[in-house]
């Protein structure tokens, strides 16, 4: 079995971002570079450090832990402590000021380069491949809480979330136990994760849709205002949302508005552009095996683990 990220190094992307400077503008844009932290932890960090709320940073999208990344940040003023920040393994890089924070919508893509271990074979180039997201969307208990949210059982969403193991278990139970308030409970999350809870279920929804359409076209991303345009596919996506025992206004969360999903859209296969597949060489960490580097450029929203998937089948 071919091995990725194997080590950090092995793993390396850097965002392609549209954004413009001004020296006059109100947010300050720095490079963030790092390893062995996945983006929330490290803006988390960040924020600790400069003593300020985690949502006057702003980024255009997580990136993996065991990965070494680059991407743009803007935080809300002109900092300068920020210049002074100092971890191991995150590296603030000051790039300038301009007039609008960092958001997914200014990421156009990434573009990777990957050394890929454990193989005996070099991969096949490949144009496109089945653009589903892959398992680090759907980590710990991410799509069974998601789901309970999403059906408005706030108590079986604090009940996994408290037996997971992660970073706000133990604020969330102190509050539960105390309270027995579920809903407030949950607030004691920060909304960047409640919302990504929220979207590994509509990741599984959508793969699962995917997988039984699998043709080249746009399959919506279900939420309260999802509107097909083709009769073949709604019928595809009501029958999985039967199975789920969902139904588009589940997306309205009235007791926590913030998290209501409208829905968005996703292409069922994905373009993989400027791709490079270098010479096989020995691989030193994986004995009488080889290893291959690859590059290339994937539009926001792709994940590359999925291509490297498909170019190895």
């Amino acid at each position: 079995m071919y091995k990725i990220k194997q080590i950090p190094e092995d793993f390396i992307v850097n965002e392609v971002i549209d954004i413009k400077l001004n020296p006059k503008g109100s947010y300050s844009y720095f490079i963030l570079k790092k390893k062995d932290y996945a983006t929330p932890a490290a803006i988390e960090k960040i924020a600790r450090f400069l003593n300020i709320p985690v949502k006057k940073v702003g980024y255009a999208g997580a990136k993996d832990r065991r990965a070494v990344t680059a991407q743009l940040i803007s935080i809300e003023g002109l900092p300068n402590k920020a210049k002074t920040f100092m971890d191991p393994n995150i590296e603030l890089k000051y790039k300038g000021r301009g007039d609008t924070s960092v958001y997914l919508g200014k990421l156009k893509g990434n573009n990777f380069e990957i050394i890929v271990r454990n193989i005996s074979k070099k991969p096949r180039k490949i144009t496109k491949f089945l653009n589903l997201f892959d398992e680090q969307r759907f980590s710990m208990n991410n799509v069974e809480i998601g789901k309970a949210l999403v059906k408005k059982d706030f108590r079986k969403a604090v009940e996994v979330l408290i037996n997971s193991s992660g970073h706000y278990e133990r604020l969330v139970r102190e509050y539960y136990e105390r309270t027995n308030d579920a809903v407030n409970s949950l607030r004691k999350i920060p909304l960047h994760v409640l919302l990504f809870f929220i979207h590994a279920y509509q990741s599984e929804i959508w793969n699962q849709c995917a997988l039984k359409i699998k043709k080249d076209t746009d399959l919506p991303i279900i939420g309260f205002g999802t509107e097909f345009g083709d009769k073949k596919i709604r019928k595809i996506a009501e029958k999985v949302m039967e199975k789920e025992e969902i139904d588009y206004r589940d997306f309205i969360i009235k007791q926590i508005p913030e998290l209501s999903s409208e829905g968005s859209s996703r292409r069922i296969y994905a373009k993989i552009k400027k791709l490079k597949i270098r010479k096989l060489e020995n691989d030193e960490l994986n004995k009488g095996k080889k290893k291959v580097k690859l590059k290339f450029f994937l539009d926001k929203g792709c994940y590359a683990t999925m291509a490297v998937k498909n170019m190895l089948k």
